[in-house]
């Protein structure tokens, strides 16, 4: 995991004062860091177009300037008539707090529609600290960051214009340049599957999960067969009535008595009644919360009860911050301020666990937040959130933390993903439960 950060200016401070690093000293390592990048990967005599601003970001360009002179064809204003082998953004660094003004925005136009390899120095021009964007943003092949990773370069509005990130060196490690943060970016080296090391065990030793069917059967088989994919030894679908399921998952119509987990709303509709509900749910069993239970009347009951992990969508979030009496907001509102959002909810049920999706999912619990950024686009797809909440199933089934669950879920959801080797248009669920196994 690697810190995230809303601003970094108390690390800059920190560093001056407890390292004896000046703010010049400091500009000379961001450009270096820059200045390597580019030696490693680009011929010499290749064309380099440095956009300055006024600030310490412009700063920054201008040694990357001075440091690559003679090496490279340096310009700093644009013309029209000439190619431009890379484009470095050095306008506005992530301390931007000001809508950018028409003359800004026209050069951002021109630098976009280039064909350039184009390198952000700290965040693209236009991405603001809240992770919200100008509509004319920079938009990166490369991003490369001083000092620690900023918060606002994951946000899901940010992830088509930040490309791959880099942290560059500003003079200090980042083990001693960065404090603790409660939030955190999740990498791949971060999943641990739930592999069973214990040879004297039987199915019973893995957990059972009961996954409420509802009146969509799809997305109750599509769930249950990823947690049998996901190591639980047991999974049974409840129904009203006998349904024609998959011959590895059962089905029952009460809740077993050997259940250690329950997954409930994905496809539910109106299969069931009130009493129904509150009879299956009458018990401390852990609980992974999807799609149509955000709108049942019961469902605020259940953010009271322990061991909950939510997995809403945006427009389901708001939903539920609206019956929580959080927010009323739109899901473009929303959006424009995921981090807020989850922190309020966060504060407001600190036991529960929340997912909520997007393209860069935030998974938080109490002061604890982390982002996975390894979604892809082939997650697009109806059924994926239902594989996802099979996988959280599995593993608060197996006796995982809620958190640990949805951390780890999450984590094997979008790796898995990452490995589908066809079009990204063609992932089915099904494809993505059959890459479980693979990772």
């Amino acid at each position: 995991m690697q810190n995230l950060y809303q601003e970094v200016n108390t690390l800059d401070h920190r560093a001056v004062e407890k390292f004896a690093l000046s703010e010049t000293i400091m500009m000379e390592h961001a450009a270096l860091s820059m200045a390597q990048w580019i030696h490693e990967r680009f011929e010499r005599n290749t064309s380099l177009l440095i956009v300055c601003g006024s600030g310490n970001n412009g700063a920054d360009g201008r040694i990357l300037a001075r440091q690559l002179e003679g090496d490279y064809r340096i310009s700093f204003d644009y013309q029209s008539d000439l190619h431009y082998d890379v484009i470095v953004d050095a306008l506005f660094g992530s301390g931007l707090n000001r809508p950018l003004d028409s003359a800004t925005r026209a050069l951002l136009d021109i630098l976009n529609a280039s064909d350039a390899f184009k390198i952000a120095c700290d965040v693209p021009t236009g991405l603001f600290a809240d992770g919200t964007l100008d509509p004319h943003a920079f938009k990166a092949d490369l991003t490369i960051t001083m000092g620690a990773l900023k918060r606002s370069l994951f946000s899901d509005a940010a992830k088509e214009y930040v490309g791959k990130i880099h942290v560059a060196n500003l003079g200090v490690s980042r083990s001693r340049y960065e404090i603790p943060s409660p939030w955190q970016l999740l990498d791949p080296s971060d999943l641990s599957l739930p592999l069973r090391t214990r040879t004297s065990t039987h199915k019973g030793s893995y957990g059972h999960l009961a996954l409420v069917c509802g009146e969509k059967i799809g997305a109750s088989v599509i769930a249950g067969s990823a947690a049998l994919r996901f190591g639980t030894g047991l999974v049974t679908l409840l129904s009203n009535e006998n349904v024609h399921i998959p011959y590895d998952l059962m089905q029952s119509h009460s809740l077993p008595a050997t259940a250690t987990a329950i997954a409930l709303g994905m496809g539910l509709g109106a299969e069931f009644c009130d009493d129904e509900l509150t009879c299956l749910l009458d018990n401390t069993l852990p609980l992974v919360l999807d799609a149509d239970i955000f709108y049942h009347p019961m469902f605020l009951k259940l953010l009271h009860r322990g061991g909950v992990v939510l997995t809403p969508h945006p427009k389901e979030f708001t939903q539920i911050l609206r019956i929580c009496g959080i927010a009323d907001i739109t899901t473009q509102t929303l959006q424009n301020d995921r981090f807020r959002y989850v922190e309020q909810f966060c504060a407001a049920f600190p036991n529960t666990v929340l997912l909520l999706k997007g393209a860069n999912v935030i998974i938080a619990q109490h002061k604890r937040y982390f982002i996975n950024p390894h979604g892809t686009v082939a997650l697009a797809k109806g059924g994926s959130g239902d594989v996802l909440s099979g996988l959280i199933g599995a593993l608060l089934a197996q006796g995982y933390t809620p958190l640990d669950a949805a951390l780890q879920s999450s984590l094997a959801h979008t790796l898995a993903a990452q490995k589908f080797d066809k079009n990204n248009y063609a992932l089915t669920p099904f494809d993505l439960i059959e890459r479980i196994s693979a990772l």
